[in-house]
């Protein structure tokens, strides 16, 4: 059903989608309304979503309680229309078939572009992708994606096993895009949990280090780098936190209150455990590698306020994440 248009505007609702679908995406639409700024000529809207395990896709509208997947086509419905908000959006758990995946695209229709990894292999990559989703009448890509690998060290020979490098477990994706003359490069990973918390600070200092550098530098594609993704960094300013920022990485204070999981509790008084920190969007707001586009808002969408219909949260975080979406919103000269 390429270029259904949905938003509600019922002159281009697709005759084949269910009334009650419709209806569903009417309400996703309207409550978007509230929280996500409105594209304009002046403005660029960055978003993430770690959208659980988003690979097979039950082919009816409607599944029920006991089908495999749960997640069916309503479900990457809603998941589209709350992705068209954005220009771009960096996309977490993308998994090898990515069936939903492409459902979702094909629900964006023709002006929608997308660029993605190939399956991390092994038990801690999780057979997942990192994925741009890209809005193609707002933004392009202007000539850069890469994988970022850390640099080995020099040898004549190959190293023996116990001096290999580690590497990330899921290879951390940056693609740089445009928005008329300005140029901005994001870099989008998953970082990978672990038995414990410190497990995941080598991970989080390395990319924070690297990127810093990158930044830094004279590479034309390293200015107005901003890191997005989901960093696993269980609250502000515990380690992991510390360790994201400790080269200068910075977020925006409108996503420090947020809950980043549908299973947080929001209540600022609630216990440490109940309340995570996974979800960023960063930049460097100082020296060399300062981001040149003006900062304007930032938030999240909470799609979990009788949208979407499901038996529990457990199962709505099947049916479209445990996460919510974050967004920035930034200023550029009009085309």
């Amino acid at each position: 059903m390429p270029g259904m248009q949905l938003s509600g505007d019922d002159d281009g609702m697709d005759a084949a989608v269910p009334v009650d679908v419709a209806e569903q995406i009417r309400a996703v639409s309207a409550a978007l309304d509230q929280v996500v700024p409105a594209k304009t000529a002046n403005n660029v809207l960055v978003g993430t979503w770690n959208i659980r395990a988003f690979d097979r896709i039950t082919p009816q509208w409607r599944s029920v309680r006991g089908d495999s997947p749960l997640r069916d086509r309503s479900n990457v419905l809603s998941i589209a229309e709350i992705v068209r908000r954005f220009d771009v959006v960096a996309v977490q758990e993308v998994r090898s078939s990515a069936a939903a995946f492409l459902q979702m695209l094909e629900f964006l229709g023709p002006d929608w572009g997308y660029l993605l990894t190939d399956v991390t292999a092994g038990d801690a990559g999780n057979r997942e992708r990192l994925a741009f989703v890209y809005d193609t009448q707002r933004v392009k890509p202007s000539g850069l994606a890469c994988e970022i690998v850390l640099a080995s060290p020099q040898a004549p020979a190959p190293l023996p096993a116990d001096q290999v490098l580690r590497q990330f477990a899921r290879t951390p994706y940056a693609v740089s895009f445009a928005r008329g003359d300005t140029r901005f490069t994001l870099v989008t990973l998953h970082v990978i949990y672990g038995d414990t918390a410190a497990d995941r600070v080598p991970e989080l200092r390395a990319i924070a280090e690297w990127l810093a550098r990158w930044a830094a530098g004279k590479d034309p594609w390293g200015h107005n780098v901003m890191a997005l993704g989901d960093f696993n960094i269980d609250r502000r300013d515990d380690p992991l936190y510390q360790a994201f920022t400790s080269t200068g990485l910075s977020t925006p204070a409108g996503l420090n209150h947020v809950p980043r999981s549908i299973f947080d509790d929001p209540d600022p008084a609630a216990p440490a455990d109940r309340r995570h920190f996974y979800d960023q969007i960063a930049w460097f707001a100082d020296g060399r590698s300062r981001l040149t586009m003006p900062f304007i808002n930032a938030g999240m969408f909470d799609f979990t306020q009788n949208l979407i219909p499901a038996d529990d949260r457990a199962q709505l975080s099947w049916r479209i994440s445990d996460h919510y979406p974050l967004w920035c919103e930034f200023t550029v000269p009009a085309l």
